[in-house]
């Protein structure tokens, strides 16, 4: 994967990223003036996405979803049934009952990804749809082919390949109060901001008086090749800290590197968490603990490992909120 999305600086990993694909609205200011653009009335409105900006004269009704991450969101807004077509792999372990239900219910081009876990499609196929929305970027599809036949095309935020800030759990509610606007669910994004606020404040109480420790977000390879771990400019950045935790790699400005296993052993995180996109989690684990000299790391020689799929760190989404419960719960005080 390239550093260009993350995505494909994990490219030579497993699935995304080694080591499902943002740019909306990056800033407060931004996202102000996307508000004001639209007028009282809302629209037409105008969405800056990675420095493109998009108009909408009206909420969309036929959105192709070419990544897993908005789902939650969307659903949440009570838009998710605008999705006419899916591609690309949406695992179940992501999501309730009645949100799997609701994204059995989109017509799929198959769940497959490639051995690196990217979605291979054509525009043709999602130009055929006539979509007034489309949601991630995968390879082989630009945002100007979209432009040109008149689809506006959605990013998340953290793959803009200018973005320079560091991300932050804003970047979680920026990207909801975003989709808010798009579909005219200004109200639902606001209670949906309020509850995530709520359980985010209340998983950083409950690490409130746990040690200092360390840790790492890795994105192992499976059956060989490189590594990747996650710096500064990640979500797996403010989500070990919310977590409690001291990213091991934290000073790196960028969102995800390769790294060797001597870089990792020479930090010796407290704690792992590997990320991935599809396959068997065992398998992820392995990739990393099986290394010759694994054993030199900390996490590995206490098993303090948790796996966990890409969605639940990165992008940030109301998912990344579910990981940063899910480190909590593994690793929190009285585990």
């Amino acid at each position: 994967m390239s550093p260009r999305r993350g995505r494909r600086m994990l490219t030579a990993v497993l699935a995304l990223g080694l080591l499902a694909t943002a740019c909306g609205t990056g800033d407060r200011d931004d996202l102000d003036d996307a508000a004001a653009t639209g007028g009282g009335a809302q629209y037409p409105l105008t969405i800056e996405n990675c420095g493109v900006d998009m108009t909408f004269d009206a909420p969309p009704e036929r959105v192709v979803l070419l990544e897993s991450a908005p789902v939650t969101t969307m659903y949440e807004l009570g838009v998710v049934d605008t999705a006419v077509l899916r591609a690309g792999a949406f695992p179940e372990e992501y999501y309730s009952d009645e949100v799997n239900a609701a994204i059995d219910g989109i017509d799929s081009l198959g769940e497959d990804v490639d051995e690196s876990g990217h979605l291979q499609i054509s525009r043709e196929v999602v130009i055929a749809q006539q979509p007034d929305l489309v949601m991630g970027l995968p390879d082989g599809i630009t945002r100007e082919a979209l432009a040109d036949v008149g689809i506006n095309a959605l990013e998340q935020p953290v793959y803009c390949p200018q973005r320079s800030a560091a991300t932050t759990f804003d970047d979680v509610y920026e990207q909801v109060e975003t989709y808010g606007r798009i579909f005219d669910r200004r109200d639902e994004a606001a209670a949906v901001v309020a509850s995530l606020r709520d359980r985010v404040a209340a998983a950083e109480q409950a690490v409130a008086d746990a040690p200092e420790r360390t840790a790492a977000v890795l994105y192992p390879t499976v059956g060989g090749g490189s590594g990747y771990a996650y710096g500064n400019k990640s979500m797996a950045h403010p989500q070990l800290e919310a977590a409690g935790f001291t990213n091991v790699f934290g000073d790196v400005d960028e969102r995800v590197f390769e790294v060797t296993l001597e870089q990792i052993i020479e930090q010796d995180p407290d704690v792992l968490v590997l990320l991935y996109t599809d396959g068997d989690p065992a398998e992820v684990k392995d990739a990393v603990v099986d290394l010759p000299g694994a054993e030199g790391i900390t996490a590995v020689r206490n098993d303090d490992i948790l796996v966990q799929l890409f969605n639940f760190t990165e992008p940030p989404t109301p998912l990344s909120v579910d990981g940063l419960e899910r480190i909590v719960e593994r690793f929190g005080p009285g585990r």
